[in-house]
């Protein structure tokens, strides 16, 4: 059975707030992942254990906070609505900021990883050059965290889009606002329509497949590439 107009925009949804979510993850997640590969502050551990929170922690949970915090009564709504946002909680962006807390560790653990590996020697080379601070950054370490920052989007994008328990919390099931993919499967299910349920379930199954096999030949062919030229590929 083809997909119905319904499914079509949850999908098209998921598309657009996986998108800006990654994109919004790597702007955030970039200078965080950047001091955590540095620093040796006491409190690089617990920064370290909050972002990776999302890992373990249930997704209503979060999203159960998030939707206080961003509520009439909570800090973050009370901001918005002092600068004229209006709430977040039941819109799209309120998906997007829920959607950044609960993709956060798929993002900065890959580019701190990378920028871990990197090592301290090419940035003191740069210095010698007499590189500033800026130039190191972004001529240095981001070419060479590459890997990491293609592992990062593929993986926020993907755990985004696979997104239930934090976007049925903040965002509820508003079609072509709120409603994403995830979503609409939990109603056909609910509904007992099975057919446009497995429909739409196979188009995220295989897109699952397909973005984690992308990955899986992207990291292998990096690695055979680094041991032809001879460099260590962790």
């Amino acid at each position: 059975m083809g997909l119905s107009a319904a499914d079509l925009s949850a999908i098209w949804l998921t598309v657009k707030l996986a998108s800006v979510t990654t994109v919004l993850l790597l702007i955030i997640g970039t200078p965080i992942a950047w001091w955590l590969a540095r620093s040796n502050r006491w409190w690089k551990g617990p920064v370290s254990a909050i972002v990776a929170m999302p890992l373990v922690l249930p997704p209503t949970v979060l999203g159960f906070y998030l939707l206080m915090a961003m509520g009439p009564n909570g800090p973050f709504g009370q901001m918005t609505q002092a600068i004229g946002i209006g709430l977040l909680p039941f819109t799209f962006w309120g998906l997007v900021v829920g959607s950044i807390f609960y993709s956060m560790p798929f993002v900065v653990q890959p580019l701190q990883n990378a920028m871990e590996a990197m090592g301290q020697r090419p940035l003191e080379v740069a210095a010698t050059l007499r590189a500033g601070p800026w130039d190191r950054f972004f001529s240095v370490v981001v070419p060479l965290a590459k890997p990491g920052f293609i592992t990062a989007s593929i993986l926020g994008f993907a755990h985004t889009v696979g997104e239930f328990g934090v976007v049925l919390m903040i965002g509820g099931n508003i079609p072509d606002e709120t409603r994403v993919a995830s979503v609409a499967i939990y109603d056909h299910v609910e509904a007992l329509d099975y057919a446009n349920a497995h429909g739409l379930s196979a188009v995220l199954l295989v897109f699952s497949f397909a973005v984690l096999a992308a990955l899986y030949s992207f990291n292998r062919n990096r690695r055979s590439t680094n041991l032809n030229y001879g460099v260590n590929p962790s």
